[in-house]
Protein backbone atom coordinates (compact mmCIF):
# COMPACT_ATOMS: atom_id res chain seq x y z
CA UNK A 1 0.00 0.00 0.00
CA UNK A 2 1.45 3.51 -1.15
CA UNK A 3 1.33 6.11 2.13
CA UNK A 4 0.32 9.83 1.79
CA UNK A 5 3.84 10.71 0.44
CA UNK A 6 3.53 8.46 -2.34
CA UNK A 7 0.33 8.97 -3.78
CA UNK A 8 -0.78 7.66 -7.21
CA UNK A 9 -0.97 9.99 -10.22
CA UNK A 10 -4.32 9.40 -12.27
CA UNK A 11 -3.42 9.79 -15.72
CA UNK A 12 -7.28 10.06 -18.19
CA UNK A 13 -7.04 9.34 -21.92
CA UNK A 14 -10.32 10.59 -23.58
CA UNK A 15 -11.38 10.95 -26.89
CA UNK A 16 -13.71 9.78 -29.82
CA UNK A 17 -14.37 6.55 -30.25
CA UNK A 18 -11.63 4.56 -32.45
CA UNK A 19 -9.01 7.29 -31.54
CA UNK A 20 -6.54 5.23 -30.17
CA UNK A 21 -7.01 5.60 -26.46
CA UNK A 22 -6.67 1.67 -25.47
CA UNK A 23 -3.95 1.58 -27.84
CA UNK A 24 -1.81 4.00 -26.32
CA UNK A 25 -2.52 3.03 -22.78
CA UNK A 26 -1.45 -0.52 -23.36
CA UNK A 27 2.33 0.87 -24.74
CA UNK A 28 2.44 3.36 -22.34
CA UNK A 29 2.44 -0.22 -19.99
CA UNK A 30 4.97 -1.13 -21.92
CA UNK A 31 7.09 1.56 -21.50
CA UNK A 32 6.79 2.45 -17.84
CA UNK A 33 8.35 0.07 -15.06
CA UNK A 34 5.79 -2.95 -14.43
CA UNK A 35 5.03 -1.68 -10.98
CA UNK A 36 4.73 1.72 -11.76
CA UNK A 37 2.00 1.92 -13.93
CA UNK A 38 -1.48 0.10 -14.31
CA UNK A 39 -4.55 0.04 -16.34
CA UNK A 40 -8.36 1.20 -16.29
CA UNK A 41 -10.89 1.34 -18.29
CA UNK A 42 -14.31 3.40 -18.52
CA UNK A 43 -15.50 0.48 -20.28
CA UNK A 44 -15.53 -1.57 -17.45
CA UNK A 45 -18.37 0.49 -15.79
CA UNK A 46 -21.07 -0.04 -18.24
CA UNK A 47 -24.00 -0.69 -16.51
CA UNK A 48 -25.69 -4.78 -17.64
CA UNK A 49 -26.58 -5.50 -21.22
CA UNK A 50 -30.46 -5.04 -20.13
CA UNK A 51 -29.94 -1.32 -18.53
CA UNK A 52 -28.25 0.24 -21.56
CA UNK A 53 -30.70 3.14 -23.01
CA UNK A 54 -32.09 2.84 -26.17
CA UNK A 55 -32.02 5.45 -28.68
CA UNK A 56 -34.27 5.66 -32.10
CA UNK A 57 -34.65 1.99 -31.32
CA UNK A 58 -30.64 1.27 -31.15
CA UNK A 59 -29.46 0.84 -27.81
CA UNK A 60 -26.68 3.36 -27.31
CA UNK A 61 -23.33 2.50 -25.40
CA UNK A 62 -21.98 5.54 -26.37
CA UNK A 63 -23.97 7.85 -23.92
CA UNK A 64 -23.45 8.67 -19.95
CA UNK A 65 -26.39 7.08 -18.81
CA UNK A 66 -24.85 3.89 -20.19
CA UNK A 67 -22.58 4.07 -17.50
CA UNK A 68 -22.47 3.44 -13.92
CA UNK A 69 -21.23 6.63 -12.83
CA UNK A 70 -21.66 5.94 -9.05
CA UNK A 71 -19.36 3.29 -9.51
CA UNK A 72 -16.80 4.80 -11.30
CA UNK A 73 -16.07 7.46 -9.13
CA UNK A 74 -15.59 5.26 -5.92
CA UNK A 75 -13.53 3.41 -7.78
CA UNK A 76 -11.21 6.51 -8.43
CA UNK A 77 -11.62 7.72 -5.42
CA UNK A 78 -10.29 4.86 -3.86
CA UNK A 79 -7.43 4.06 -5.91
CA UNK A 80 -6.23 7.78 -4.87
CA UNK A 81 -6.80 6.83 -1.47
CA UNK A 82 -4.83 3.28 -1.40
CA UNK A 83 -2.98 3.68 -4.87
CA UNK A 84 -4.87 0.18 -6.26
CA UNK A 85 -8.21 -1.00 -7.35
CA UNK A 86 -10.02 -1.67 -4.98
CA UNK A 87 -10.12 -5.98 -4.18
CA UNK A 88 -13.11 -6.82 -5.46
CA UNK A 89 -12.84 -4.72 -8.88
CA UNK A 90 -12.00 -7.20 -12.38
CA UNK A 91 -11.24 -5.82 -15.82
CA UNK A 92 -13.04 -7.35 -19.02
CA UNK A 93 -11.38 -4.54 -21.17
CA UNK A 94 -8.44 -6.68 -21.99
CA UNK A 95 -10.79 -9.18 -23.81
CA UNK A 96 -11.40 -6.82 -26.74
CA UNK A 97 -8.83 -6.52 -29.76
CA UNK A 98 -7.50 -2.89 -30.21
CA UNK A 99 -5.69 -4.11 -33.64
CA UNK A 100 -2.61 -3.08 -35.63
CA UNK A 101 -0.97 0.20 -34.01
CA UNK A 102 2.20 0.09 -36.26
CA UNK A 103 4.58 1.34 -33.92
CA UNK A 104 8.25 -0.41 -34.10
CA UNK A 105 9.68 -2.03 -31.30
CA UNK A 106 12.61 0.36 -31.56
CA UNK A 107 9.88 3.67 -31.16
CA UNK A 108 8.66 1.79 -27.75
CA UNK A 109 12.41 1.16 -26.58
CA UNK A 110 13.28 5.00 -27.26
CA UNK A 111 10.10 5.66 -24.99
CA UNK A 112 11.27 3.42 -22.49
CA UNK A 113 14.32 4.93 -22.15
CA UNK A 114 13.23 8.51 -21.89
CA UNK A 115 10.89 7.89 -19.06
CA UNK A 116 13.33 5.06 -17.44
CA UNK A 117 16.04 7.93 -17.67
CA UNK A 118 13.66 10.75 -15.98
CA UNK A 119 12.52 8.14 -13.10
CA UNK A 120 15.72 7.50 -12.11
CA UNK A 121 17.05 11.14 -12.22
CA UNK A 122 14.09 12.23 -10.14
CA UNK A 123 14.15 9.58 -7.98
CA UNK A 124 10.33 9.22 -8.90
CA UNK A 125 8.41 6.61 -6.66
CA UNK A 126 4.51 7.39 -7.64
CA UNK A 127 2.66 4.75 -9.52
CA UNK A 128 0.71 5.91 -12.16
CA UNK A 129 -3.10 4.51 -12.68
CA UNK A 130 -3.99 5.23 -16.68
CA UNK A 131 -8.05 5.35 -17.04
CA UNK A 132 -8.73 5.66 -20.72
CA UNK A 133 -12.82 6.18 -22.11
CA UNK A 134 -14.40 8.20 -24.17
CA UNK A 135 -16.46 10.47 -22.06
CA UNK A 136 -13.65 11.39 -19.68
CA UNK A 137 -13.70 14.88 -19.85
CA UNK A 138 -17.12 15.94 -20.92
CA UNK A 139 -19.09 18.50 -19.09
CA UNK A 140 -21.60 15.71 -17.30
CA UNK A 141 -18.59 13.82 -16.16
CA UNK A 142 -16.77 17.38 -14.22
CA UNK A 143 -16.82 15.37 -10.93
CA UNK A 144 -15.06 12.53 -12.62
CA UNK A 145 -12.99 14.66 -14.63
CA UNK A 146 -11.26 16.43 -11.89
CA UNK A 147 -10.14 13.70 -9.83
CA UNK A 148 -7.53 13.14 -13.27
CA UNK A 149 -3.72 14.67 -12.07
CA UNK A 150 -3.16 14.67 -15.96
CA UNK A 151 -5.36 14.57 -18.83
CA UNK A 152 -4.69 13.73 -22.45
CA UNK A 153 -7.71 14.50 -25.43
CA UNK A 154 -6.78 12.61 -28.53
CA UNK A 155 -8.92 12.95 -31.28
CA UNK A 156 -9.30 11.99 -34.75
CA UNK A 157 -11.57 12.70 -37.52
CA UNK A 158 -15.31 11.26 -38.27
CA UNK A 159 -13.93 9.35 -41.52
CA UNK A 160 -11.37 7.71 -39.66
CA UNK A 161 -13.67 7.08 -36.71
CA UNK A 162 -16.06 5.52 -39.01
CA UNK A 163 -13.70 2.73 -40.54
CA UNK A 164 -11.59 2.13 -37.68
CA UNK A 165 -14.81 1.56 -35.25
CA UNK A 166 -16.72 -0.47 -38.69
CA UNK A 167 -13.16 -2.77 -38.63
CA UNK A 168 -14.10 -4.17 -35.41
CA UNK A 169 -15.49 -7.63 -34.94
CA UNK A 170 -17.63 -6.65 -31.65
CA UNK A 171 -16.76 -6.31 -28.06
CA UNK A 172 -16.81 -8.10 -24.86
CA UNK A 173 -19.96 -7.15 -22.51
CA UNK A 174 -21.16 -7.93 -18.80
CA UNK A 175 -23.39 -10.39 -20.03
CA UNK A 176 -21.95 -11.04 -23.54
CA UNK A 177 -20.90 -9.54 -26.84
CA UNK A 178 -22.23 -6.12 -28.57
CA UNK A 179 -21.79 -5.89 -32.52
CA UNK A 180 -22.44 -2.49 -33.46
CA UNK A 181 -25.68 -2.73 -35.87
CA UNK A 182 -25.49 -1.02 -38.97
CA UNK A 183 -25.05 2.81 -38.97
CA UNK A 184 -24.45 2.83 -35.89
CA UNK A 185 -21.39 5.01 -35.71
CA UNK A 186 -23.77 7.99 -37.95
CA UNK A 187 -26.62 7.18 -35.65
CA UNK A 188 -25.05 6.93 -32.41
CA UNK A 189 -21.26 7.01 -31.71
CA UNK A 190 -20.51 10.24 -33.83
CA UNK A 191 -23.28 12.55 -32.76
CA UNK A 192 -22.71 11.43 -28.94
CA UNK A 193 -19.06 12.11 -29.41
CA UNK A 194 -19.80 15.81 -30.84
CA UNK A 195 -22.77 16.76 -28.51
CA UNK A 196 -20.30 15.74 -25.18
CA UNK A 197 -17.25 17.50 -26.79
CA UNK A 198 -17.80 20.40 -28.80
CA UNK A 199 -17.12 22.84 -25.90
CA UNK A 200 -13.28 22.13 -26.33
CA UNK A 201 -13.13 23.20 -29.89
CA UNK A 202 -13.82 26.85 -31.88
CA UNK A 203 -17.47 27.36 -33.33
CA UNK A 204 -17.82 23.91 -31.73
CA UNK A 205 -16.41 22.06 -34.72
CA UNK A 206 -14.69 18.72 -33.83
CA UNK A 207 -12.87 18.21 -36.75
CA UNK A 208 -11.62 22.01 -36.72
CA UNK A 209 -9.36 23.80 -33.79
CA UNK A 210 -9.23 23.38 -29.78
CA UNK A 211 -10.24 26.09 -27.97
CA UNK A 212 -7.08 26.57 -25.81
CA UNK A 213 -8.43 28.94 -22.97
CA UNK A 214 -11.48 25.94 -22.25
CA UNK A 215 -8.59 23.43 -22.56
CA UNK A 216 -6.34 25.11 -20.09
CA UNK A 217 -9.45 25.64 -18.01
CA UNK A 218 -10.00 22.02 -18.20
CA UNK A 219 -6.47 20.83 -18.27
CA UNK A 220 -6.25 19.03 -21.19
CA UNK A 221 -3.56 18.23 -22.79
CA UNK A 222 -4.69 18.09 -26.52
CA UNK A 223 -2.59 15.64 -29.10
CA UNK A 224 -0.93 17.56 -32.01
CA UNK A 225 -2.95 17.02 -35.43
CA UNK A 226 -0.08 15.26 -37.24
CA UNK A 227 -0.39 12.19 -34.08
CA UNK A 228 -3.80 12.22 -35.34
CA UNK A 229 -3.14 8.85 -38.40
CA UNK A 230 0.47 8.02 -36.50
CA UNK A 231 0.23 6.30 -33.25
CA UNK A 232 3.84 6.80 -32.90
CA UNK A 233 4.22 10.27 -33.03
CA UNK A 234 1.11 9.92 -30.37
CA UNK A 235 3.17 7.43 -28.31
CA UNK A 236 5.84 10.43 -28.59
CA UNK A 237 4.27 13.13 -27.94
CA UNK A 238 2.09 12.03 -24.41
CA UNK A 239 5.87 9.90 -22.83
CA UNK A 240 7.04 13.95 -23.48
CA UNK A 241 3.54 14.91 -21.60
CA UNK A 242 4.55 12.66 -19.32
CA UNK A 243 8.09 12.59 -19.29
CA UNK A 244 7.72 16.84 -18.19
CA UNK A 245 5.71 15.72 -15.24
CA UNK A 246 7.86 13.07 -13.94
CA UNK A 247 10.79 16.18 -14.49
CA UNK A 248 9.21 19.13 -12.92
CA UNK A 249 8.14 17.22 -9.62
CA UNK A 250 10.28 17.47 -6.64
CA UNK A 251 13.04 15.29 -6.65
CA UNK A 252 11.65 12.24 -4.36
CA UNK A 253 15.27 11.09 -3.76
CA UNK A 254 18.82 12.40 -3.93
CA UNK A 255 21.30 11.49 -6.13
CA UNK A 256 24.38 10.30 -5.23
Amino acid sequence: MFTMAEPILLLGISGPSSSGKTTLSRLLRDVFPPHQLTLLHLDDFYLTDAEIPFQNGIQDWDCIESLNLPQLQRTLVYIKEHGKSPPDFVSKEDQNSVGEHGVSQGMVEKARERIHTAIEEKGWKRRICVVDGFLLFSEEMKEVRELFDVKIFLRTTYTTAKRRREARSGYVTLEGFWEDPPGYVDKVVWPNYVQDHKFLFVDEDVEGELQETVCRRVGVEAMPRDAEENMGKCLEWAVGVLEKVIRSAPNESPKS
